[in-house]
């Protein structure tokens, strides 16, 4: 229980401090201060709550917590009060005061406070079940006991998030059925690509999922659909503590993942360590039939990944009034490939070909992140500094043999990547008055992405001959700087927020000097939010922004990123930026056991980035996946969460997202089924999709015993169209169970994951002809997980600080 009431009064003191200032309507003409400590140690307490509560009624009137030495000082207006001192595993302390002009400043000298008697020990801090919460700019899926269940990585649970999917074959992220998704863990962007991210990171470590669907001003406003930041847990717990947890899945191979989380407390620092691996093998197969010829390709592909995850940082609390913090993240890949491509002619079998294919990489990435943040007197007004550079080295050899009938022999790629970004923010807080806060700020962002190509293979120059692979140095950079302010109040039932962001931005594309392309654009993005609460049930919202989508590096790099023997895909380092206006409204509705949010959404898209199909000019046979700009396009949707508990043992979440989007592609396709045909035969189509998709999710869980926890999960997404494909539904239901011992500290959970083997990517496609196919991962397998908490200091929040890069709670508003 005390790991419990430790959670809880941290969350109090945290929202003691981000409400004060809304909740205080007078002026304030005295103070009172004190000391908290220890009975039995006697020694001071910092980071207590004072809550000043009015005697008339008992609200809230405002607040603060202590210092590192015990002690606080709170200004007041004139009136009676009742002040409450709380810490986490202590009883409550209670006293009424009196606030005049003669009596101003009030002293309460020392109050001692007393253990509680029961003991909290058996209680987790993370909670059972996964909860849905819906603020004011964003949605936040409190990840639970329930859903780190369901897999060993980040990637694993992906699809159990409410209109978030995540394509098992590719790796590729959705939100809202928009691959133009920012992702970041702890509000930070990362270097390391989203698919092998989500794979490093283990889902014990995950405290929350933020959903930000429609970014305020203060956000960068990257990302079409939005932002995916993924919190993880902090430990602040006084002394020395820790957590361990280790799993292992098994499908067709055996995947493993561990990680260690270290925290020391004392003073005025605070020091912390993580490491995580995830080392594991993983197997795909599939086939595409391309019917006019009658021909097939079969794929074959493992994948075998060792990572390894280290964190070090360091907190210094140099008084209550100003704090540094410093921390350093590396990330190192090792991965190889193997991969089997046959290519059947039915019809003409001398046309039969076999390509294999072996991928090794290696990839290091360096974060290293300082942070000064100065409070001023006023509670909640504050300045802060934040420097966070990057550096990624990717180095990749691919080994290409072919055999049967084809002009090229067997050749060899090697690829490699560096890649910097280096971001400055300056963000200032000012609460004007009691309804009122102003928020403002300046980033700098550089990024610059140098990608060196070799290989040893052929190609045809433009007279038609073989000659040897060219090499290519594509440098591609981007400087990006912006200032914001938001402003927000909150009246009686109604608050709102409005924002205004500009940027200005240069980009720099460069192939070996032949090929140059350079864009420079400045962009105003507002943003508005509208919230109504007409009681502690129910709550309206209504919030519009603009938004914009930059190309990506895979989108704009003109260097081959994967190969079979019919198909090549590049990038196009002419694409210029998508920009999004974006409409949402949500109602929140709370009832007495659960809760349930519907909302929906508009979006209108101009200069949309998407894929465009050619014909390769130097072999007629083969096709070209690339990228283009195209014509403005409409998006809507509509998302439903609530969670129920129809009795103490059985609690139910559940989800549903269906969305709209008229897609437009460019594709080519030929006329004729000749093995040798022309440019003459090639038919160029500009294409409309309109797609309509849903996904439903259900989870259930049913507690046998205080230490014995059952689940099971369904998800179901409807048929799915893009620019080539129409994709079949996908399903699967996972089932789980979860057993607690050493009076909390441990949990071993078992998990079995598409239990009747039905989650299948299957597709039929007429673009650039008519096909048929699909592709099987290890979708069925069986996750067991351990996880062991250990400390030596007692439970004491510490007022720590979110590292968010410009996304913060609350986005600025007024809550």
């Amino acid at each position: 229980m005390k790991k419990l009431f430790g959670l809880l009064a941290l969350l109090t003191q945290f929202s003691l401090i981000a409400n004060t200032d809304s909740l205080t309507t007078d002026i304030k003409i005295g103070s009172i201060s004190g000391k908290v400590i220890d009975k039995s140690l006697n020694s001071p307490i910092p980071y207590a709550a004072v809550v000043i509560k009015s005697s008339e009624d008992q609200s809230m009137v405002t607040g603060g917590i202590t210092t590192d030495d015990g002690d606080f000082e709170i200004s007041l207006p004139e009136g009676e009060f009742e002040v409450e001192v709380q810490f986490l595993g202590y009883k409550t302390h209670k006293t009424n005061i009196i606030i005049t002009k003669k009596n101003r400043k009030l002293s309460l000298g020392t109050i001692v406070l007393e253990e509680e008697a029961e003991a909290l020990s058996e209680v987790e801090v993370v909670a059972e079940r996964t909860t849905i919460e819906q603020r004011i700019d964003r949605k936040v899926v409190n990840v639970g006991k329930d859903l780190t269940t369901a897999g060993a990585t980040a990637s694993d649970i992906m699809n159990n998030i409410p209109s978030v999917n995540l394509d098992q074959q590719t790796g590729q992220l959705t939100l809202r059925g928009n691959s133009n998704v920012r992702v970041m863990v702890d509000g930070k962007l990362s270097n390391v690509p989203v698919a092998q991210l989500l794979r490093q990171i283990p889902s014990t470590s995950i405290k929350s999922i933020e959903l930000i669907t429609n970014p305020s001003a203060k956000y960068n406003p990257e990302g079409m659909s939005g932002i995916i930041n993924i919190i993880l847990h902090k430990n602040a717990n006084i002394g020395f503590n820790g957590n361990l947890n280790t799993g292992l899945t098994v499908g067709i191979e055996a995947k493993f993942n561990s990680s260690l989380d270290l925290n020391y407390r004392n003073g005025k620092f605070n020091f912390y360590g993580n490491y995580g691996n995830n080392v594991g093998k993983y197997v795909n197969d599939g086939n595409i039939l391309r019917v006019d010829e009658n021909a097939e390709q079969f794929f074959d592909i493992l994948d075998n990944n060792k990572s390894h995850l280290l964190k070090a940082g360091v907190d210094f609390y140099l008084n209550d009034k100003n704090t540094i913090s410093f921390f350093t993240n590396q990330n190192f890949n090792n991965g190889r490939t193997n991969a089997i491509t046959d290519v059947f002619y039915y019809d003409d079998p001398v046309r039969d070909n076999s390509q294999t294919f072996v991928s090794d990489s290696e990839n290091h990435s360096e974060q290293y992140n300082f942070d000064y943040k100065l409070d001023f007197k006023k509670e909640g007004h504050n300045l802060e500094l934040e420097v966070d550079h990057n550096r990624f080295d990717r180095d990749e050899e691919a080994n290409f043999r072919i055999t049967g009938a084809n002009l090229f022999p067997s050749y060899t790629d090697f690829v490699d990547t560096r890649r910097t970004q280096t971001f400055v923010n300056l963000d200032y807080v000012n609460p004007i008055d009691s309804i009122s806060k102003i928020e403002a700020g300046l980033e700098s962002r550089t990024f610059e992405t140098e990608v060196d190509y070799n290989s040893t293979g052929l190609s045809f120059n433009s007279s038609g001959d073989l000659v040897p692979t060219p090499s290519t140095d594509f440098v591609y950079g981007m400087d990006i700087y912006s200032a914001y302010v938001t402003f927000g109040q909150k009246r009686n039932k109604w608050s709102y927020q409005l924002g205004l962001r500009v940027e200005d931005v240069t980009v720099k594309a460069d192939t070996n000097t032949v090929r140059a392309f350079t864009d420079e654009y400045t962009q105003v993005y507002p943003s508005a939010f509208l919230t109504y609460t007409p009681s502690e049930k129910d709550q309206f919202q209504i919030s519009v922004s603009r938004r914009v989508d930059r190309p990506g590096l895979t989108q704009v790099n003109p260097i081959r990123e994967w190969a079979t023997p019919l198909i090549s895909s590049f990038g196009n380092p002419t694409l210029v930026p998508q920009f999004t206006n974006s409409v949402e409204t949500n109602y929140t509705h709370r009832f007495k056991n659960g809760s349930l949010t519907a909302g929906v959404f508009y979006r209108s898209i101009k200069d949309e980035i998407n894929r465009a199909v050619y014909i390769d000019r130097l072999d007629l046979n083969k096709i070209i996946l690339t990228f283009d700009n195209f014509d403005r396009t409409d998006a809507y949707g509509v998302e439903i969460s609530a969670n129920y508990r129809p009795t103490k043992w059985w609690s139910i979440n559940g989800s549903f997202d269906m969305f709209s989007q008229t897609q437009r592609g460019l594709t080519e396709s030929l006329t004729t089924t000749d093995p040798n045909p022309t440019e003459d035969d090639i038919v160029t189509q500009n294409l409309e999709v309109d797609n309509r998709a849903w996904n439903l999710r259900v989870n259930n869980m049913f507690k046998a015993t205080k230490k014995l926890t059952f689940q099971a999960f369904g998800f179901y997404r409807g048929s799915n169209r893009t620019i080539q494909f129409e994709m079949e539904p996908m399903y699967f239901v996972n089932l789980g169970a979860r057993y607690s011992f050493a009076q909390g500290k441990g949990t071993f959970s078992l998990n079995f994951n598409d239990v009747f083997n039905t989650m299948r990517f299957a597709f039929d496609g007429d673009q650039p002809y008519a096909q048929t196919g699909g592709f099987n991962w290890e979708s069925q397998n069986v996750y067991a997980g351990l996880s062991y908490r250990f400390g030596s200091g007692k439970n004491r929040a510490m007022k720590r600080k979110r590292r968010d890069d410009n996304t913060k709670q609350g986005g600025g508003g007024i809550l």
